[in-house]
């Protein structure tokens, strides 16, 4: 029976409640993971000796979201850093000479079966399946597998130590030989044992003493204890890891399937929030599914916390936090009191935040924006004696403003580096591509009676280009039209105000996806009466997939005379929304609802996250 301490508990307990607070304070927008995670590992720091298996928490998210930082911060406030092993698994080549879970565990000195915690980072790339789906030969650290099973690690050095034992006996008696002979032998030399040695011996004995301790004990006390452990067996037995911690870290693109568009620093972040507040457990599954085995899968077990992008307010907040640490860190080493004005924090917000890159560009933009400037106006206060740095933004001017101290005034020219890429845009390409974004706005506008989210035809591009940001679309049959209506809608809009010879490959894309909902709306869906069966199989190979080929030609052909007469119909509503986000490059969806209703076009602002979607469920009650 199991002895219970529980002023110790009790006072575990509260250090949890402690190391949540500080967490919390280090990291933003992460709230919610802290608190499972903590959660979820309370068993095994409160109680480990009551584990009969290891504790596995999955930590996935994109990149930048604080994952390893997390840990690593939760282990130094559990003061756990002597018992914390972190593992990057490989299944190519690497420079770690280690092969196994097993020997990283055994080097670390994690082998003695008492609680510690191991984090296997960047698990994405230990993948066992390639991408088409055939298995990998790994040849290494394949004992990951059997640590995540039942947290126990068959022993595999009973050769290796038989073998050490047998050359121990064998020089102790080649020694003896030579002396008998009457040769001069140097007995401490045979004895003598070097602290690689010993620490093998140490790994493959679960030896307590130091490499140092076990190299004094020289070769005879190795053998001795050699032989004591054979006789037992217990040096065969599978090593218990039962009260181990295991957490797994990872990035899975293709479940966060916004995680490519790694270059859009002007997609609002509140939108990406939205997409992945919808990541679910499922998701991490099937993405898991396309890169390990099933059984591999189940072993990952059920406790998986998926991070969310951060919200626009985290990044602002962020931003704050790192300008009041500048702040703080300045007035301590020189006395220097810093105030940075609100322009600061914005131009740092339009220049460092990209979402889908997580915090790391935010810190990069700190450096360069604020902390390399400060220096010079440090300079200047301590040649002058000067108490006081006053720091803000001219967005007229161009250029960072110091007030130092009551009187000198220092103006510094700067355009921030995304500032400097859109302001490149070329004019006529800006208007050509706000022509082609308000046809892509009004169509959606007219058929979904929604506003985009964003509509923007200014942005950090080498080149001028938009974008219009629609909502999530179930996709229902009808959907599916109204989608292809408006991808068309971008080109045709360019023809209808600039004339047909002045349109642009700016529809490029757009056709490409155009033909992919029709090709699957005929071929996939069964939704076109005159083709019923699925078209779209690679086994199906008896069917002539060039019977749909026509149909398709027709079917977007005749949707490209429709949305030409959509516009056509809305052509006021085009050309002043086109000439409006020519002029501003951004148009809230405010705007451009006053707009719409100007023209009787029935839109409405939805929130991020929103669905498109038939009234389904009234639909079902009102059948009789």
């Amino acid at each position: 029976m199991l002895e219970v301490n529980l002023a110790e508990i009790k006072s575990r307990s509260e250090k949890l409640d402690f190391i949540s607070k500080e967490l919390k304070k280090h990291f933003v927008g992460i709230d919610a993971i802290i608190d499972d995670l903590l959660d979820y590992i309370k068993i095994w720091y409160l109680m480990p000796d009551i584990l009969t298996r290891p504790i596995i928490v999955n930590l996935w998210g994109m990149t930048g979201v604080g994952k390893t930082d997390l840990v690593r911060k939760m282990i130094s406030l559990l003061e756990y850093q002597d018992r914390f092993v972190e593992v990057e698994l490989s299944n190519g080549d690497s420079t770690n000479y280690q092969t196994s879970v097993a020997g990283v565990f055994a080097k670390n000195g994690m082998s003695d079966g008492k609680p510690f915690i191991v984090l296997f980072d960047e698990i994405q790339r230990f993948n066992t399946l390639e991408v088409d789906g055939k298995p990998l030969q790994n040849t290494k650290f394949t004992d990951f597998w059997e640590l995540l099973s039942d947290g126990k690690l068959a022993k595999r050095e009973r050769e290796d130590l038989e073998w050490l034992a047998t050359d121990i006996l064998f020089n102790k008696r080649d020694m003896q030989k030579r002396k008998d002979r009457g040769e001069e032998v140097d007995e401490q030399s045979y004895n003598t044992l070097g602290l690689w040695e010993a620490n093998n011996f140490k790994q493959m004995l679960g030896m307590e003493e130091t490499a140092l301790e076990i190299a004094e004990l020289g070769r005879m006390g190795i053998l001795e204890r050699i032989q004591k452990a054979q006789k037992k067996k217990k040096v065969y037995e599978p090593i218990d890891y039962s009260k181990t911690l295991i957490i797994i870290s990872g990035n899975l693109d293709d479940a966060f399937s916004m995680s490519t568009s790694t270059s859009e620093s002007d997609i609002d972040a509140d939108i990406f929030h939205a997409f992945t507040r919808k990541i679910s457990i499922v998701n991490v599954k099937d993405s898991l599914a396309r890169r390990f085995k099933p059984e591999q899968v189940a072993r990952f077990g059920n406790i998986h916390l998926i991070y969310k992008s951060l919200r626009k307010v985290d990044f602002q907040v962020l931003i704050k936090k790192e300008i009041e640490k500048v702040s703080q860190n300045t007035e301590k080493r020189f006395g220097i009191k810093i105030k940075i004005k609100e322009n600061i924090n914005r131009l740092i917000y339009d220049n460092g935040v990209f979402p889908v890159q997580g915090v790391r560009p935010v810190f990069s933009s700190v450096i360069d924006i604020l902390e390399t400037n400060l220096a010079k106006f440090l300079f200047e206060a301590l040649m002058k004696g000067e108490k006081s740095v006053e720091i803000d933004y001219d967005y007229k001017q161009k250029a960072i403003v110091a007030k130092i101290g009551k009187t000198e005034t220092i103006v510094l020219p700067y355009v921030g580096r995304i500032d400097r890429v859109r302001a490149t845009n070329i004019q006529d390409v800006v208007a050509n591509v706000s022509v082609h974004e308000s046809g892509h706005a009004v169509a959606y506008c007219v058929l979904f009676g929604l506003v985009p989210l964003q509509l923007k035809s200014r942005i950090a591009h080498s080149h001028a280009a938009g974008f219009t940001f629609p909502h999530e679309i179930f996709e229902s049959k009808e959907n599916m039209i109204k989608k292809i209506k408006v991808y068309l809608a971008g080109g045709l809009a360019e023809e209808i105000i600039f004339g047909k010879e002045n349109a642009t490959s700016g529809r490029s894309h757009d056709r490409e996806m155009v033909t992919i909902l029709a090709v699957d709306y005929v071929r996939k869906y069964g939704f076109d009466e005159e083709f019923q069966a699925n078209y779209a199989m690679e086994f199906a190979y008896a069917m002539d997939k060039t019977a749909t080929d026509m149909d398709v030609e027709k079917m977007v052909a005749r949707y490209v005379s429709e949305t030409n007469q959509l516009l056509m119909e809305n052509k006021a509503f085009l050309t002043e929304l086109s000439r409006l986000l020519n002029d501003k490059g951004n148009l809230e969806p405010k705007v451009v609802v006053e707009i719409a209703q100007k023209y009787a076009v029935k839109a409405i602002v939805k929130e991020e996250g929103y669905l498109a979607i038939e009234s389904y469920d009234a639909l079902l009650v009102g059948k009789n």
